[in-house]
């Protein structure tokens, strides 16, 4: 290849791969045919001048659905959101999905339990709006600290799906965590409280994500008042990895042991499992590990996650 024609047959690849010009944009570009300009492109991958590298950095989505499926026993969905999407893009990406699952699971006179957090509140911002005759919805958790009662966090969640999707919200305006178990046994005696645990654990369907103890960016309940420096480190201690709706896990997925589990507000593993439909939506690597604790719980029926999550459960 002579210098000239080296130059034009680099030129054209140029076009082609780093400015992704058509064909026709080329042969304008170069006064040539396209039929010219794809010989030309051709040529650069046969001399050496273009290298093309497939980057397989993990299994396609449909293989983590399947191999997820077959170990743990639950409908997968694994969301492959663009390689380089910031952690804000994957988000918006796994609860634009989980959304569209939500709403073909949803019927007339249906109660939904729901837990508050960002994940959900995302995939709340993105239902499609529609009316469902009958439907309830019913907070999961309490949301209260020591420094707020949460409530105007998470009452923007749940009066998110009361206005798109027409349903009646059930409000549980009571601290995530209690001081003592004495002091939520008590509470739990209460007539208005009792009405809320009953349309929880007579919910058809669950909709949850779970919070990591370690690892990346903590979640919600980890950064913003719920648990003190003795809690999180009684917790780590214990060999906690996180939690779903305020109950706290083991990495087997065993909760009855942990005594934050009984000042918490969350609803009690054993409950949840009761609960036909219970979907579970969670992203990144960080989340693994307790969406493993709450696979092995049982406590998942339907997963939707990215493949940064996926890929650690059957890795």
């Amino acid at each position: 290849m002579n210098t000239a024609r080296r130059a034009t047959v680099l030129r054209a690849a140029e076009l082609y791969y780093d400015e992704h010009l058509t064909m026709e944009a080329i042969a304008q570009e170069l006064g040539c045919s396209r039929a010219t300009v794809s010989r030309l492109v051709g040529e650069a991958r046969t001399a050496g001048l273009v290298e093309i590298t497939v980057h397989r950095s993990g299994r396609a989505a449909s293989t983590l659905e399947r191999l997820i499926a077959e170990r743990y026993g639950v409908e997968a969905t694994v969301v492959s959101p663009p390689e380089r999407a910031t952690e804000g893009e994957r988000l918006l990406h796994v609860a634009t999905q989980a959304a569209a699952k939500l709403r073909l699971t949803l019927s007339p006179d249906t109660t939904i339990a729901v837990t508050w957090g960002i994940t959900i509140a995302t995939l709340a911002r993105n239902l499609t709006p529609g009316v469902v005759p009958g439907l309830q919805v019913v907070q999961m958790s309490g949301s209260g600290n020591t420094f707020s009662s949460g409530a105007e966090y998470a009452s923007g969640v749940f009066d998110r799906f009361g206005a798109v999707l027409g349903a009646r919200v059930h409000h549980f305006p009571v601290p995530a965590f209690f001081d003592s178990a004495a002091t939520r046994a008590a509470l739990w005696a209460e007539h208005s409280v009792q009405r809320i645990v009953r349309l929880q654990q007579r919910a058809d369907v669950a909709l949850f994500s779970v919070g990591a103890l370690g690892g990346g960016i903590p979640g919600h309940l980890y950064r913003a008042g719920y648990l003190d420096r003795d809690d999180l480190r009684s917790l780590t201690e214990q060999g906690v990895v996180g939690d779903l709706g305020t109950v706290f896990l083991h990495a087997t997925g065993s909760s009855t042991d942990l005594a934050m589990n009984q000042r918490s507000s969350g609803l009690p593993i054993e409950t949840l499992r009761r609960i036909p439909r219970r979907l579970c939506v969670a992203l990144g690597e960080a989340k693994a590990p307790v969406l493993r604790a709450a696979l092995l719980a049982g406590a998942v029926t339907e997963l939707i996650v990215d493949t940064r999550a996926a890929e650690p459960l059957v890795g």
